[in-house]
């Protein structure tokens, strides 16, 4: 049921790395136009880095690993895109229908393809209304069953970190630092919260995999948490205001579940002027470098 693009392929078949990436960040992360340049900008990133995207989502009912540039047009500039968790994925396939995967849909449509690393900016996780909710992210039981290594800016900064970092320890999932013993916070170079363990090379996270390969802990998935740097954060106090104010938004429009990301997301981008916005993309094109490197790493290892 999956339609793979034939230069993801070739690179498969001969064993060269290659790097999922998501779609939802281009449909409903991100503002038009800029959406499909930068689209475009993070498969370069994954290019330059020495690896091979392969951006995932559903076109016109079909499960696409890799786009062309029709298909990461469609997906950047249609109306009828929508966005696709794993429990989505037969049914809008059925119908014939198009979607941008989140993290679960591009992790579970990656690990059915035979790709070991995907890229992607922020996890969602625990939502900070969900003692009364009961809202949480399909990303966090996708980690705990798929066995992919997701790089990531750590969780959204508009969740509950700390009840997610928890709910990711519950279901066994590996968390590491890339260069930092603190959990990253997104737009945020720390959370306030520390990670156990802490790599400072793509050798050392493909060292990892390889270990769970040979331990038999290899059937979840792994978070690398890549901070962006101190000097490239949104300002704490900026982040804080906008938070509270988008929050309280998002309350009096009645904008529950799914919605609530990219509802937030957009508020952080308008009322800082775009200072999140560039930040947001800052983040993703790191976490693309990153997750190629870690890819050619493991390509590199016995």
């Amino acid at each position: 049921m999956l339609t793979v693009l034939p230069e993801v392929a070739d690179a498969l078949a001969a064993g060269r790395p290659v790097v999922a990436l998501e779609s939802t960040i281009i449909s409903h992360g991100l503002p038009r136009p800029d959406n499909l340049r930068v689209a475009r900008e993070i498969e370069q990133a994954v290019r330059s880095a020495g690896a091979v995207p392969a951006t995932i989502a559903v076109v016109a009912g079909h499960a696409r690993v890799g786009l062309d540039d029709e298909a990461l047009e469609a997906i950047a500039t249609s109306d009828d895109v929508v966005k696709v968790s794993t429990r989505d994925l037969a049914t809008l396939v059925a119908r014939g229908g198009s979607g941008a995967t989140t993290v679960a849909a591009t992790s579970h449509v990656a690990a059915r393809a035979g790709i070991r690393v995907f890229a992607t900016g922020g996890l969602g996780g625990v939502h900070r209304d969900a003692r009364s909710t009961w809202d949480e992210s399909a990303d966090l039981q996708s980690l705990a069953t798929t066995p992919v290594a997701v790089v990531c800016a750590g969780v959204k900064s508009i969740l509950d970190v700390p009840a997610t970092l928890e709910r990711l320890e519950t279901l066994g999932v590996p968390v590491l630092g890339f260069g930092t013993d603190s959990f990253p916070g997104f737009y945020l170079t720390d959370s306030g919260h520390p990670v156990d363990w802490r790599v400072d090379s793509p050798e050392e996270v493909a060292a990892v995999i390889r270990a769970a390969d040979g331990l038999g802990t290899a059937d979840r998935g792994l978070v690398v948490a890549n901070p962006v740097g101190a000097a490239e954060q949104v300002d704490p106090d900026l982040h804080d205001r906008l938070l509270h104010s988008g929050l309280t938004a998002a309350e009096r429009a009645g904008v529950t579940g799914k919605d609530v990301t990219p509802f937030l997301l957009d508020w952080f981008h308008r009322e800082s002027e775009g200072v999140t916005l560039t930040s947001n993309v800052r983040i993703v094109l790191r976490n693309a470098d990153l997750a190629a490197r870690i890819a050619a790493a493991l390509g590199r290892m016995p």
